[in-house]
């Protein structure tokens, strides 16, 4: 996992560049000058280059720019988790060797007017696509018996986590167990370019009728932060009564590693995984 605690942003004439480092604000307020120059000149040379083609957006090839929010050390002292806030504001655990797997099913039917009324805990998936992805799950778990789940459902699909034992967000077991289940291609780079796992702990706030932006971190100024503040008190009244997954059921191994379960209850708690609420 790799967490910057400096960022800085760079200027050159109208180019701007956000950069990090590990040593200084100073330091990393000189390798953004330095990019934003260089930035210019690829422009004024015409060698511009294609946003599309270094994985940008969301899951970028460069460390995220995230506040860290609040950290876990394993049994002997290493950096096992860090609680981070994203770009639109939600709380992301991050961990070094708890493995959570995303997979993405097709988007739910609009609600009809009685579920918008009453609501109802899950969105409306076809019921033979959620069945073919547990079904899938559940053979796999059954040929690698060593293996233990607990299933989540998520608002656009399942999410997994591995409770048996630790592993390594960028190993080759990762990358296979990834491939077997069906993992989101986009989940699978973010995991190996920032050697990390990703389970987002808090609803997505257009999802809740909150659809302001809250200004990235870091702030400008203490306005940004104070708007920021007030954002973010808006964001937690609208989610209150939303969950982020739903728990439906373990399978595999029934043994779940200490560190696991450490990170298995922040997990649940935060996420009110077993609230019956409505998924964001």
């Amino acid at each position: 996992m790799h967490f910057p605690q400096y960022w800085a942003l760079g200027t050159h004439g109208n180019f701007t560049c956000w950069r990090s480092s590990d040593q200084s604000a100073a330091d990393a307020q000189t390798l953004a000058n330095q990019a934003a120059q260089k930035l210019a000149e690829l422009y004024r040379t015409g060698d511009f280059p294609n946003s599309g083609a270094s994985g940008g957006g969301y899951y970028p090839n460069r460390p995220m720019r995230e506040p860290i929010l609040q950290e876990f050390k394993s049994n002997s002292g290493d950096l096992a988790a860090v609680i981070t806030r994203n770009s639109y504001g939600c709380l992301v655990l991050n961990t070094a060797q708890v493995m959570y797997v995303d997979i993405d099913l097709p988007e739910p039917r609009k609600p009809g007017f009685l579920q918008r009324l009453f609501g109802k805990p899950l969105p409306r998936v076809p019921p033979h696509q959620l069945e073919t992805a547990l079904a899938k799950i559940e053979t796999w778990t059954r040929q690698h018996s060593e293996w233990g789940w607990r299933i989540y459902r998520t608002r656009a699909g399942l999410r997994l986590l591995a409770t048996q034992g630790l592993l390594a967000a960028n190993s080759a077991t990762a990358r296979d167990v990834f491939a077997a289940l069906g993992t989101d291609p986009l989940y699978q780079k973010l995991c190996q370019t920032q050697n990390c796992f990703r389970a987002r702990l808090t609803p997505k706030p257009w999802r809740c009728g909150y659809s302001a932006k809250p200004p990235r971190w870091p702030w400008r100024d203490e306005r940004a932060k104070a708007k920021f503040e007030k954002w973010e008190a808006r964001c937690q009244e609208k989610s209150a009564t939303w969950a982020t997954c739903a728990f439906l059921r373990s399978i595999g191994n029934r043994d779940v590693h200490p560190e696991v379960q450490v990170l298995l209850k922040i997990h649940d708690d935060t996420t009110r995984a077993g609230s019956k609420l409505p998924l964001a």
